[in-house]
């Protein structure tokens, strides 16, 4: 059985998902959330991040760091 991002279990196939989705709504199953141990206010500013450092860098640095990405993304 594929397991999702946080590890939970899933079924494999769209009637198997879509026959969960539907006992969760009506209560006849749990939907079990995995807490990842962050709070909203860190996933928050994390998400703000990539940005903030974008901005503060030069347009030159920007442009080595995304051929730098390139050449190890096509580079294979």
């Amino acid at each position: 059985m594929p397991t999702g991002p946080k590890g939970q279990k899933r079924p494999a196939d769209v009637i198997g998902n879509a026959v969960r989705v539907m006992r969760i709504a009506t209560g006849e199953e749990a939907d079990e959330v995995i807490d990842d141990g962050k709070s909203a206010a860190a996933k928050e500013l994390g998400s703000k991040g990539g940005k903030k450092r974008a901005a503060n860098m030069t347009p030159e640095r920007r442009r080595e760091i995304a051929q730098a990405a390139a050449r190890k993304r096509w580079g294979k």
